[in-house]
């Protein structure tokens, strides 16, 4: 009998009791804490883990956790509804669907170029900014493209939230990931991009080749589960591109621009991010002809096409928040750590990508996993004459790449949903491409050490 993973929710419940069971067999430990000026976050003391009084979860408080994964994800959580609403108001102009057909028709016998000028913009997305729970809402959008082509939704995840992540994953800039990291080892910000910039187009290249390989190996059961035909004539029926859509394309891509702005430059957060993509919503359908009513009818819309993901997001926050109740999450980083010291350097780099990996299951925010081991670490590397650069690059491949796998990453799972892409089979096809991504990672890390990469 096919093994089937549980619905999500099931399994993200699932992964709450189990941090609730943990709690109970796992040793409470914790480090000493204190504020770090560079990053402007709370960060943990290395040296300074010790066992403290047991605090073990029981199943009503780790039931009594979900509404609170639910409260310390709202920020991330209303962004999703109002970006959802906002590029609802922008389907309902019917922009993104001329837009669509414009694109197939340029592309018609080159299809599979669509996979890099799709993929390439959301990379950059993942470099600069950890594009992440912002993929949810462009989903729709996206299946209409891919399936029009004759493509799978496996595809419309891959080229879109599966680029993001290599590019965050490999990203010189990112400031969720690596530049908390740098900080945290106190490193020249973007220091070492050359380098990094040169393993990133070397991973996005990888990702991309597979993923066209893949979109041409099951075009025509894309084709037949769509119920494509080509149409007589080698026309396409639905209206191209209006004049009038290029000022609505305008206005989305000024939306982006800012967001990227904001958040490099004007330390915006996930509720300026909101605000931003609100009022754009609200411009497109006022000055697209959609009037009050209409544009209020879109957004209401997207809120409840949107439900879904914002619950998976809350989910699977509340996995930490059991975790950390039971003052475990200290002693999971502490286990993991401790027995690299003992290993020569490559192994110990090494090391520490599989104990990032594995740590990021539990701890799924990038940038809290940052301050949880990067303090831990970057004494360890002193010690064993490593590199710091070195120990930023394996948070980056373990932490990163895990983002690909990790069922408590909500913004994975919800986008997933979207799609209506079971995640098991989404394990089977990113497995192998997750493996040659950390292989490319892996020589990055041997390579950095070869050349002394500072």
């Amino acid at each position: 009998m096919k093994f089937r993973v549980p619905h999500p929710l099931v399994l993200l419940t699932a992964g709450v009791i189990l941090a609730a069971a943990a709690s109970h067999v796992l040793p409470a430990g914790e480090y000493e804490r204190r504020d770090d000026e560079a990053t402007g976050r709370v960060v943990v003391v290395a040296g300074t883990y010790q066992e403290v009084e047991p605090d073990p979860v029981n199943l009503f408080e780790a039931m009594v956790a979900l509404p609170r994964g639910m409260i310390d994800a709202a920020d991330i959580i209303f962004l999703v509804f109002l970006i959802g609403g906002a590029f609802t108001v922008v389907d309902a102009t019917g922009a993104l669907r001329r837009g669509v057909t414009s694109l197939t028709r340029a592309l018609r016998g080159r299809d599979l170029l669509i996979i890099p000028v799709v993929a390439v913009p959301f990379a950059i997305g993942g470099v600069v900014q950890n594009l992440q729970e912002e993929i949810i809402p462009l989903i729709p959008v996206l299946l209409i493209l891919t399936r029009r082509l004759g493509f799978n939704a496996m595809v419309a995840v891959a080229m879109s939230a599966g680029a993001a992540f290599v590019g965050s994953a490999f990203s010189p800039i990112n400031p969720f990931q690596v530049a908390i990291a740098q900080q945290l080892a106190e490193l020249p910000l973007a220091s070492g991009a050359l380098f990094r910039i040169v393993f990133l187009l070397i991973a996005l290249a990888f990702w991309v080749a597979m993923t066209m390989r893949y979109a041409h190996r099951t075009r025509d059961r894309g084709r037949a589960a769509a119920g494509i035909e080509e149409p007589a004539g080698g026309g396409d029926a639905v209206e191209g591109v209006r004049a009038s859509d290029l000022g609505i394309f305008a206005m989305v891509g000024t939306a982006f621009v800012l967001a990227v702005v904001g958040m490099l430059l004007w330390g915006w957060g996930f509720n300026e991010l909101s605000a931003a993509f609100f009022i754009m919503g609200v411009l497109v359908g006022l000055l697209s002809g959609l009037r009050v009513g209409g544009t209020t009818e879109a957004y209401l819309r997207g809120f409840r096409e949107m439900t879904f993901a914002a619950l998976l997001i809350g989910f699977a926050r509340a996995i930490y928040v059991v975790l950390q109740d039971g003052r475990v999450v200290d002693t999971i980083v502490h286990g993991l750590f401790t027995p690299l010291e003992g290993l020569p350097v490559l192994a110990s780099a090494f090391g520490m990508v599989a104990a990032q990996a594995a740590i990021h299951v539990p701890v799924p925010s990038v940038s809290g996993q940052a301050v949880l081991t990067m303090p831990v670490l970057v004494p360890l590397s002193d010690l064993l004459g490593m590199s710091r650069q070195v120990t930023v690059l394996a948070y980056q491949y373990g932490a990163g790449l895990c983002e690909l796998l990790t069922p408590t990453n909500g913004a994975l799972m919800a986008i997933l949903a979207s799609a209506k892409v079971r995640y098991e089979d989404w394990i089977r096809y990113v497995g192998p491409l997750y493996l040659g991504l950390v292989a490319i990672g892996m020589v990055a890390i041997w390579v950095a050490l070869g050349i002394g990469l500072q």
